[in-house]
């Protein structure tokens, strides 16, 4: 017995037991689990790319767009740092749905009191109205551009009706993800290929990364930050995480598959965006005014076929973000509520329509849609987004909940710089609103 008690002590450090324990198998088995193949890995892919197509909506397109078109190559350092930033906020909210055994508006409540959960869900779900118009505007907008001479209000009216009959299928987030990985992967292919045919002046395009706010881009810039900071997005993060049952045995992989490429994406599809309008439309100091103006970037580099690929691009980042904003909108409320954390549970379902009828009523209210509308609706975003960016830190944080994935002082470090970023551009939008600065 002493052999065997040799080899079972040096694969369980310190359990010092004479016979197989289930935590020794257990051990066994996860240590097992994180030798993986290369397509067992591809597999972990999942929850933060669907938070990234989330994160990419028609009003992170429209705002790239306005930036390039407006100020050059001047803001594309925003989007250097609000990804940065994304990526460890949507760490955090990684770890939480690994660690913690509900989910997390449940452990909000657990641990901060159920006013704070309530205020938190609320939050998230007032986010994902502000959201909702720019989809709907967008996906109906992308297929009417793609089909010339159909009503943009009938495709919105369509793509609507059809993200709500996807909230009826079962098992709805595997399916999500795939659909959404795909449109991604689509999109950042349309977008890398215009960005390298567009002739752009990429040394210019460096010395947009040194910080500096031209004249009048306020708005922009906290436009910009609410699109690509996706709180909202990264709060969700956790549900998607439990959902799939990540363990802490995956966490590293996730990491390195998921996480970091998930929210990378969208962050460089944006500052692509960025460039071509710059170079496009900033060279002759013509401005984005509206969507058809929008998809003029791509008309000078391919003729037709590069407004139908503005067209394909612009309905996929509204589609892929029109279904994730719905079902996040209705489950996390539901959660705050008590009526359960998942999208398949009726009140989810209830409230995701009403998010999706929200959007049309506005797009079928104001159908000119212009794009200071979209630009001004994901600024205000950024009023809650303090809210939650506090409490994902604060939860990640706390001992008893995290264990050994609990917040180290850097994650802390880059946290806390989020959050003091989006609450000081919280300051500037309402000061800028008021007409005081």
């Amino acid at each position: 017995m002493g052999e065997i008690r040799t080899t079972r002590t040096a694969a369980t450090p310190g359990t010092g037991h004479g016979r197989i324990s289930t935590e020794t198998v257990r051990t066994l088995v996860e240590a097992h689990k994180t030798r993986r193949s290369f397509w067992q890995t591809l597999g972990l892919i999942g929850p933060a790319f669907v938070a990234g197509a989330w994160q990419f909506g028609p009003g992170n397109l429209t705002t790239a767009v306005q930036a390039g078109s407006n100020f050059g190559y001047a803001l594309i350092w925003v989007i250097v740092i609000s990804t940065i930033l994304m990526i460890f906020l949507t760490d955090m909210s990684v770890r939480l749905g690994i660690r913690s055994p509900v989910s997390l508006i449940t452990s909000i409540k657990e641990h901060l009191g159920k006013a704070v959960g309530v205020i938190a869900g609320v939050g998230v779900f007032l986010i994902t109205l502000c959201f909702s118009v720019g989809n709907a505007v967008g996906s109906g907008l992308g297929l009417s551009m793609l089909i010339p001479g159909t009503s943009p209000v009938m495709w919105t009216i369509i793509c609507t009706l059809g993200v709500a009959a996807v909230l009826f299928i079962r098992a709805v987030y595997r399916v999500i993800e795939k659909v959404l990985i795909a449109i991604v992967a689509l999109m950042a292919f349309c977008f890398i290929v215009s960005a390298f045919i567009s002739n752009a002046d990429w040394a210019q395009a460096a010395s947009g990364l040194i910080p500096t706010v031209p004249d009048g881009a306020w708005v922009l810039v906290v436009a910009l930050v609410g699109t690509n900071f996706s709180i909202n997005a990264a709060f969700y993060t956790s549900y998607g995480t439990k959902e799939r049952k990540r363990t802490e045995a995956d966490y590293r992989d996730v990491t390195i598959v998921d996480t970091i490429p998930g929210i990378i994406a969208p962050g460089v599809m944006t500052a692509l965006v960025i460039v071509v309008a710059a170079a496009v439309l900033g060279a002759t100091g013509q401005a984005a005014t509206s969507i058809v103006g929008l998809a003029a970037i791509f008309e000078p580099l391919a003729g037709p076929v590069g407004g139908a690929i503005f067209a394909l691009g612009f309905f996929g980042a509204a589609f892929s973000s029109m279904i994730p904003n719905a079902i996040a909108g209705g489950t996390i409320l539901s959660d705050a509520f008590g009526r359960g954390a998942s999208a398949e549970t009726r009140t989810a379902r209830i409230v995701s329509g009403f998010i999706l009828a929200f959007g049309v009523t506005i797009t079928l209210a104001f159908q000119t849609s212009p794009v200071e509308l979209i630009v001004l609706a994901q600024a205000l975003t950024v009023l809650v987004a303090p809210v939650l960016a506090a409490l994902i830190i604060i939860m990640s944080n706390r001992r008893d909940l995290m264990g050994s994935l609990r917040n180290k002082w850097w994650q802390n470090l880059l946290g806390a710089i989020g959050l003091v970023a989006v609450l000081a551009l919280s300051v500037r939008l309402v000061t800028s609103l008021l007409g005081m600065g």
